[in-house]
C-alpha cells in the first residue's frame, strides 16, 4: 500500500451538544484517541465497507468549523502528514493522534480556546485511500454519510462518558457536507457574500472573486487576501439626507467589523483595496502635511452602540477649512489605541483624540473634521 499514491479523503465527526453543555476539555489522550478510532472504524465500516482498504486517521481534538475551514485546510493537512509517516500495519491500519503530556503532536491539531464554546464540536478524520479506489470511495462516502451518517450508539456513549457531555446528535460528514452546512449558516445570518469570498479562498485560491456586502460595500478575494472598499469611498457614492447617510455609514462599518471578525477566525487577512495592511484596523492615507495649515489633529467619529467607528486625521486652514490626511477604522475596541498610536507616530503629533460625539460629514457629505477648534 505504501508504494501506491495515497489520496486523502477528509471526513469529520460532528457532535451537536445539548443546550449549554461544554466538553470538559478540547483534546483526548493518546489512549483515548486510540479507543475512539476503533469505534470510528467500526462505524465507517458499517456505512461503507470499502473504508477498510484505506488508512483511517483520527485526530483526538474537538474544533469549531472556523478552525477547520481555513485556507489550505491546515488541520487535515497536518493529520494527513502525520498519518502517512506511520508504518503500514500499525494498529490494523487505523492510526490515532492524541495528547502526550498535555500536548498534541503538532500545533495545528491544538484547538483554540477562543472557539471552544460553540454548540457543535468537530473531530477531524482522514481516509488515506490508494489512488485506484479513491474516486469510488469518495463518491460512496458523499452518498452514505449525508444519507445515514449517524454515529453508532457506542461511539456517542463513549463521548458522553469520556467528556461528561450530553449529545443531541453525533454524525459523520464529508468535508463537502461541512462546507455546505457552514454556507447555510452564514446565509441564514445575512452573510452570504462573506461565504462567497471564503469559498474562493478554500476551494479556488488561485482565482479572484468579487462580491457586494448586504449594504453594498465592494469586496474582493485576491491573492490570499480579502480587499474591502474603503468606507469613506462607499460613503462618497451615497446620496440623500446627511443624517441618514451618517446612520448608513455606521451600519456599513458595523458590517465590515462582522466580516473582519469572521475572516480573522478563518485566517483570511482583510485589507482596504487601496489601503495599508494593519492588524486590527484599516487605514487609508491621502498625502503628507501642508505647512500652510495648522498642525494635524485626530478626531473620533462615534455612533451609538458602536463607539468610535472612524478616526480622521486632519489639518485646519484659513477659515476653518479642513484638509483630511487619513481615515482609520478600528475593527474591534482594542484596536483603537494602536490605530491612534500609529497615526501619532507617523505624523509626529499628540495622540490626543478629539471626540466628536457623532459622525461628522463635510459640506460634500463626506467624512470630515470640524471647522472650529475643539477644547
Amino acid at each position: 500500500m505504501e508504494a501506491q499514491t495515497l489520496v486523502a479523503l477528509p471526513v469529520v465527526l460532528a457532535l451537536e451538544l445539548s443546550g449549554g453543555d461544554v466538553p470538559a476539555r478540547r483534546t483526548l489522550t493518546r489512549d483515548e484517541a486510540a479507543e475512539l478510532a476503533a469505534l470510528v472504524a467500526a462505524d465507517l465500516h458499517t456505512l461503507v465497507p470499502q473504508v477498510d482498504e484505506a488508512r483511517l486517521a483520527v485526530a483526538g481534538a474537538l474544533f469549531d468549523a472556523v478552525e477547520l475551514l481555513r485556507p489550505g485546510f491546515p488541520v487535515w493537512a497536518t493529520l494527513d502528514e502525520l498519518a502517512r509517516r506511520v508504518p503500514r500495519g500499525h494498529v490494523e491500519n487505523v492510526v490515532a493522534f492524541g495528547t502526550h503530556e498535555g500536548r498534541m503532536p503538532a500545533q495545528p491539531l491544538e484547538p483554540e480556546a477562543a472557539f471552544a464554546d460553540g454548540p457543535m464540536r468537530l473531530l477531524p478524520i482522514s481516509l488515506l485511500a490508494p489512488e485506484s479506489i479513491a474516486e469510488s470511495l469518495a463518491e460512496k462516502l458523499e452518498v452514505e454519510l449525508v444519507g445515514r451518517g449517524e454515529a453508532g450508539a457506542r461511539t456517542a456513549d463513549w463521548f458522553m462518558r469520556t467528556l461528561g457531555i450530553r449529545l443531541e446528535h453525533a454524525r459523520y460528514l464529508s468535508r463537502n457536507d461541512l462546507l455546505a452546512l457552514t454556507c447555510v449558516q452564514y446565509e441564514h445570518v445575512n452573510l452570504a457574500p462573506l461565504w462567497t469570498l471564503l469559498e474562493a479562498a478554500l476551494l479556488t485560491p488561485y482565482r479572484d472573486e468579487s462580491t457586494l456586502s448586504a449594504r453594498g460595500l465592494a469586496l474582493r478575494y485576491h491573492d490570499g487576501k480579502v480587499e474591502a472598499q474603503s468606507p469613506s469611498a462607499w460613503l462618497r457614492a451615497q446620496s440623500g439626507d446627511p443624517n441618514q447617510r451618517a446612520h448608513d455609514f455606521a451600519g456599513a462599518v458595523f458590517e465590515l467589523r462582522q466580516y473582519a471578525a469572521l475572516l480573522d477566525a478563518h485566517h483570511l487577512p482583510l485589507k482596504l483595496a487601496d489601503g495599508e495592511p494593519a492588524a486590527g484596523f484599516l487605514l487609508e492615507t491621502f498625502g503628507g502635511t501642508d505647512a500652510g495649515y495648522d498642525a494635524p489633529a485626530l478626531y473620533a467619529h462615534e455612533a451609538p452602540g458602536l463607539g468610535v467607528v472612524a478616526v480622521t486625521l486632519a489639518q485646519r486652514g484659513e477659515g476653518g477649512r479642513a484638509r483630511v490626511l487619513a481615515h482609520g477604522y478600528p475593527l474591534h475596541p482594542k484596536a483603537l489605541g494602536p490605530l491612534v498610536a500609529q497615526l501619532s507616530d507617523r505624523y509626529g503629533i499628540s495622540p490626543d483624540l478629539h471626540a466628536l460625539g457623532r459622525i461628522l460629514l463635510d459640506a460634500n457629505g463626506e467624512l470630515g473634521a470640524p471647522a472650529d477648534a475643539l477644547h
